[in-house]
């Protein structure tokens, strides 16, 4: 992955789809296993663009078809019900019947701030194959706001493949920076293995999404019909990229969150030096 769509503001066109399908299913070329069991491989690659590295998992899903899964990933409503993390999510304006911006926040352990994203978002239906990609964006309407760290989704997404009727090969790549006051080492860390407690967490969600969505607006579903969308068109005068360079680490915010940890962290040993992994 090249990056090129973090910087601007456009949808994800054929050729992009096609590098995130590719570095999704090529393990080579840079890339280093972190994990492996119960079925998920998780991979992490270093990138010239971030020391953030991009993460990889790989799973297989029984009992659930890849259609299910498609549209838990994109319902809405239904994420209230299996990610706890989740404090706030809403889609912001509509650019095409494949494209919108929306909005998401997350709860962080004391005493971290929490964090919140504002992305682009684009999907694709191939008949063979679904995909969802997402890259940060600046909405003008929906600046930063005090309690929250905005953290940057240089790339995040999802690959699902279809095997039977009834399962189904889900991989989901991410490279994400929560900025703020986390040394970037400890982020990498911590996303290798928080990444396979969420697919479980995914996948018990698909397994009871159809009796749930059979009694809750069983036949809406905006993400394939585009005549149920119902929030705002776009004015792209809101819209502008995320420019890493012109990126400050200096709110109030951040700087509230790094005196916490230094006072949580004062014994003699905690590791100051964030580009320093711990042994």
């Amino acid at each position: 992955m090249d990056g090129r769509l973090l910087e601007e503001v456009r949808i994800a066109d054929d050729k992009d789809f096609l590098d995130f399908k590719q570095a999704c299913l090529n393990h080579d070329d840079g890339w280093e296993q972190k994990y492996n069991k119960h079925g998920t491989v998780v991979y992490a690659k270093l990138q010239e663009t971030s020391s953030v590295k991009l993460l990889k998992v790989s799973v297989t899903f029984k009992k659930v078809c890849a259609a299910t899964l498609y549209d838990v990933l994109h319902d809405p409503e239904y994420r209230k019900m299996w990610d706890p993390n989740m404090i706030e999510a809403y889609e912001i304006c509509q650019l095409n019947p494949n494209n919108d911006v929306g909005y998401y926040s997350w709860k962080c352990p004391a005493p971290l701030k929490n964090r919140d994203f504002v992305t682009l978002r684009s999907w694709l239906e191939t008949g063979t194959e679904y995909m969802i990609i997402n890259h940060s964006v600046n909405h003008q309407k929906v600046p930063p706001k005090k309690g929250f760290v905005r953290g940057i989704s240089l790339l995040s997404g999802y690959l699902i493949r279809p095997l039977t009727s009834d399962s189904c090969h889900f991989t989901y790549l991410t490279q994400m920076d929560p900025r703020g006051s986390l040394p970037k080492w400890g982020v990498n860390k911590a996303t290798q293995f928080y990444a396979p407690r969420m697919m479980q967490k995914i996948h018990k969600a698909a397994t009871k999404y159809p009796a749930w969505k059979a009694q809750h607006k069983p036949y809406w579903k905006p993400w394939l019909y585009p005549e149920q969308i119902t929030v705002p068109r776009v004015n792209y005068e809101d819209l502008s990229p995320v420019v890493l360079a012109a990126l400050s680490e200096q709110s109030s915010d951040i700087m509230e969150e790094m005196e916490a940890l230094e006072e949580d962290f004062k014994d003699e040993n905690f590791v100051k030096d964030e580009d320093t992994e711990p042994a």
